[in-house]
């Protein structure tokens, strides 16, 4: 009896409320739609970790999905709800990180390790030259 009460406490985990009415309805404007999938694309789940808000099943991903429909459907531009979104969990949310002082590192180390690669490989070829 108590293995199926640990077996069964996964499906409890959800909540019992209904998803939010935009979480898996489109807007009648498919622009406005293309707008707010690109941008669920671009947006972290806050559960999940490896997948966006449009893939994602959590509950929260889903609120996040019927948010972004409400805002751009409000008139709201996507860059306004990233910047939003991006004060409100920070830089992790966004799947495109800006650059700044504390992201330069990132975007700059794989042209070092790519010209440090040549420059090492340059060196090996010169050897077998000679």
């Amino acid at each position: 009896m108590l293995s199926l009460l640990l077996i069964s406490n996964p499906a409890h985990a959800d909540s019992s409320m209904p998803k939010a009415h935009y979480a898996d309805t489109q807007l009648s404007d498919p622009k406005q739609e293309a707008d707010a999938h690109a941008l669920m694309e671009s947006v972290r789940c806050l559960v999940c970790q490896g997948q966006s808000i449009a893939d994602s099943d959590a509950e929260l991903a889903a609120d996040m999905r019927a948010m972004i429909r409400k805002r751009i459907a409000a008139g709201e531009k996507p860059e306004a709800i990233r910047h939003w979104l991006i004060e409100r969990y920070g830089d992790w949310v966004s799947y495109k990180p800006v650059l700044d002082a504390a992201t330069a590192p990132l975007w700059i180390a794989p042209f070092l390790l790519i010209a440090a690669g040549l420059w090492l490989a340059r060196g090996r070829f010169r050897k077998r030259k000679r």
